[in-house]
């Protein structure tokens, strides 16, 4: 069931904002057809708005239109991964450059001490909670960022690739113990009160670590034809 519509919003921004959120968390996953008219009966709107949202998902490539079957999800793709991880990457990087003299101690304590359970988590092979630590940790210093813009697109992209780990058919490799490492020292580094292009290089290798990291799986584990 759709939320009720806010009053400050049209009806094709309330619509593009709910299948947006849909696509992004998975509900809708990669090849889920969008029904224009099923969706306007659900939303208790003309087909209008609908088709209106639709094509300013088209545009941002989460929905494509396939001949003879309408408009899909865009399918899952394995390279989109390393694309989006690149992108964020580098806005990471900056928000974190930025968040940077925003953080007081005790946000420093906090990652210090999301970082510890992430070790524990690691030791336990708790996988989940290793994930669920990483967010915490990254998304308290989004949190401090002063552009909020910057933040809401960076959360975005890793909202996009939340929705491929779950969806595309290879597995991400996991870099527990370097990833703990690298958060140790961009801790150093946000406490010390090093140059914020310091930081900001800190910030962006340590996602890029996981492209390397990636790139270097798909080439043991090349992807069969028709799979």
């Amino acid at each position: 069931m759709a939320a009720a519509k806010p009053e400050r919003l049209t009806k094709q921004e309330w619509v593009y904002r709910q299948l947006r959120e849909r696509i992004l968390s998975g509900a809708f996953g990669p090849g889920y057809r969008v029904v224009i008219e099923s969706l306007a009966a659900e939303f208790a709107v003309s087909a209008l708005p609908v088709r209106e949202a639709v094509r300013r998902l088209e545009a941002e490539g989460l929905v494509v239109y396939r001949p003879n079957a309408g408009a899909q999800v865009a399918p899952a793709d394995p390279g989109l991964f390393d694309e989006e991880m690149v992108v964020l990457a580098l806005l990471e990087g900056y928000a974190t450059a930025l968040a940077a003299k925003e953080l007081a101690p005790e946000d420093i304590e906090e990652l210090r001490s999301i970082n510890r359970r992430m070790r524990e988590a690691m030791e336990n092979m708790d996988t989940l909670a290793f994930g669920r630590l990483n967010q915490e940790f990254h998304s308290i210093i989004f949190d401090h960022c002063p552009n909020p813009s910057l933040v809401e697109m960076a959360r975005d992209v890793a909202r996009r690739l939340d929705a491929i780990r779950r969806t595309v058919f290879v597995q991400i490799p996991y870099r527990g113990a370097a990833s703990v490492q690298e958060h140790d020292r961009l801790i150093e580094l946000l406490e010390g009160g090093a140059p914020p292009a310091k930081i900001e290089r800190a910030a962006r290798e340590h996602k890029l670590h996981t492209v390397e990291s990636f790139r270097r799986w798909r080439v043991e584990h090349p992807i069969k034809a028709g799979s």
